[in-house]
């Protein structure tokens, strides 16, 4: 079970295309004027199954963006889910307010990371919100290619 705070079925502001986004619980980063400070608690929306979220996905038909919160704070379960999703080959958006440095090197998020195809990394800084910015809300977040810096050994940055 995954603790969810909201599910947006069709949005297009975490990613390109049409996307379903799964907005989990639990966060320790804390960002000043983060846009989901109720998402911080890991006690906050619904226990989830991971059969229920791959129904949403799959009548969607869309490819999907993990946010939150933060998805590393739930790791391992996310990690399963997106082992489901990535079964019908569906591409994988996460947004994290780690550093790709501190999840690359982390035994219990590089699971995760290894089913992740794009990764925006860094946590929002609010003297650096940029609302003219593609897919991200300051100017210190990179949107990273992840199997292509995994590949290189070094971070890649996703090209549009």
């Amino acid at each position: 079970m995954l603790r969810v705070i909201d599910i947006k079925e069709g949005t297009t502001v975490d990613g390109p295309g049409l996307r379903t986004s799964i907005y989990f619980s639990g966060c320790n980063h804390k960002c000043e004027g983060c846009h989901n400070p109720e998402s911080w608690d890991i006690n906050a929306g619904n226990e989830t199954s991971i059969e229920d979220l791959i129904k949403v996905i799959d009548y969607n038909n869309f490819d999907v963006t993990f946010s939150g919160g933060d998805p590393f704070f739930q790791a391992e379960g996310v990690t399963e889910l997106a082992r489901e999703i990535k079964k019908n080959n569906r591409n994988i958006w996460c947004f994290t307010g780690y550093k790709w440095e501190a999840v690359v090197n982390n035994q219990r998020f590089r699971p995760l990371l290894e089913t992740i195809d794009v990764l925006v990394d860094s946590p929002f800084i609010l003297a650096q919100r940029d609302i003219s910015l593609l897919f991200r809300g300051s100017a210190n977040q990179r949107i990273i290619d992840v199997p292509e810096s995994l590949k290189k050994g070094e971070i890649v940055l996703y090209k549009f």
